[in-house]
């Protein structure tokens, strides 16, 4: 079970082995003085990309190596989770798309399987154990499978093996292996050799850079928006990345703006679920929850209750209403008037995607702020209980 100042003191650290004072390090990011100590006390959270990046530039480190990632929480199924990555990274790294691996494949049928597992039941219920248990095999398979008679279908497979690899390696804290999944999605397409799906590889490389290089981000995202030949999914996405990578910046008008782009592609999209790596779910609604995501990165506070009234995110996959209430509950806390309904729309976000909200580091944040206020009232058991199965603090 770890210290819910796990963060500040992450800080404390780095910023002393700099041989930073206190009034340099926050002078480098932007922020008051007063604040970073706050920071590092765990007397206020670290709420947002904004102020998480800019700490992380100042200190010349990634922002994982503030945030101590990757979390494990308490419990052993997580633990073991973490552990079977290195699979995963082998799977990455050891073949190549166009290459054979030396291990024998399994038949078609049994890949296709999988594949309809990951894409229908793991990914939309954000089961990060069962996807990093699934990945390693069946890119296995689909590598073999791309040198037969199913070759396409194989390689579009391939491109969503490899874009989940990516995504829920960065959830569950190892960039890196993001950053190659990224590259392993692109050389898929290039295979393919199809102007639709090296669209989606575009989106898929900007939504996968660095959070430090968020400059470079937002241009590779307007490459996907521009992507020659790509579909409204892939270029829609790639509004919406630009739009998180221009929050993330303090940039509040350009975010907006890439919303509302986002928003009017959105209104022109006839929904295909199976087109996409089945999952890029560029509709209205999830537009909408992106833009309670941005809004709660900007810092508006209680304010995105009135945008999430909008959203009709019951429509989406578990793994976006999961999503939609984590982001909303984080924003809501933001304001102290609504401190208790943002409490309340976290876990039902845990309820929903448990693992997606305890490896999420702004709600491990928020989580222990509220923590560090509660009292023994109402909502205290409430909130102690998602602390404790975050393995922020033991219910007390």
């Amino acid at each position: 079970m770890s210290d819910s100042n796990d963060l500040g003191r992450r800080i404390r650290e780095i910023r002393s082995w700099r041989q930073l004072n206190l009034r340099t390090a926050a002078d480098l990011a932007g922020i008051s003085y007063s604040y970073l100590g706050q920071l590092e006390r765990g007397e206020r959270p670290v709420n947002n990309r904004q102020v998480l990046e800019a700490l992380a530039n100042a200190l010349r480190v990634s922002p994982a190596e503030l945030t101590d990632a990757p979390h494990v929480p308490g419990k052993q199924p997580d633990s073991q989770t973490h552990a079977a990555l290195d699979a995963v990274e082998a799977a990455l790294s050891e073949w190549l798309p166009g290459e054979i691996p030396d291990t024998p494949g399994r038949p078609w049928r049994q890949t296709v399987s999988d594949l309809d597992t990951l894409t229908h039941v793991l990914r939309p219920k954000s089961d990060y154990a069962g996807q990093v248990a699934l990945l390693p095999s069946l890119i296995t398979d689909l590598l073999h499978h791309a040198h037969g008679r199913h070759r396409d279908r194989a390689l579009e497979g391939l491109m969503t093996a490899y874009y989940a690899t990516g995504n829920v390696s960065g959830r569950l804290g190892r960039r890196q292996l993001s950053y190659l999944a990224g590259e392993r999605v692109r050389a898929s397409a290039e295979l393919l050799d199809d102007r639709e799906w090296l669209g989606v590889a575009t989106w898929v490389r900007a939504q996968f850079l660095s959070s430090t290089s968020r400059q470079r981000q937002y241009k590779l995202a307007l490459d996907a928006v521009d992507a020659p030949g790509a579909r409204l999914e892939s270029r829609g996405m790639g509004h919406l990345t630009a739009a998180m990578s221009a929050a993330a910046r303090g940039d509040t008008d350009t975010a907006r703006e890439h919303l509302d782009d986002a928003g009017k592609m959105a209104d022109r999209v006839q929904v295909a679920d199976s087109w996409g790596l089945a999952t890029l779910n560029f509709t209205r609604a999830n537009v909408g929850i992106w833009r309670v995501a941005i809004g709660t990165e900007l810092g508006d506070g209680g304010k995105v209750a009135e945008v999430g009234r909008k959203v009709k995110w019951w429509s989406l996959p578990l793994s976006r209403q999961g999503a939609f209430w984590m982001d909303l509950g984080r924003g809501l806390m933001q304001d102290r008037r609504s401190r208790e309904d943002g409490l309340r729309a976290i876990l039902k976000a845990e309820a929903l995607t448990p693992q997606q909200v305890r490896n999420n580091v702004f709600v491990r944040e928020v989580v222990s702020d509220q923590l560090r206020r509660a009292q023994r009232d109402a909502g205290g058991r409430e909130l102690r209980g998602l602390a404790w199965r975050m393995g922020v603090a033991p219910v007390g």
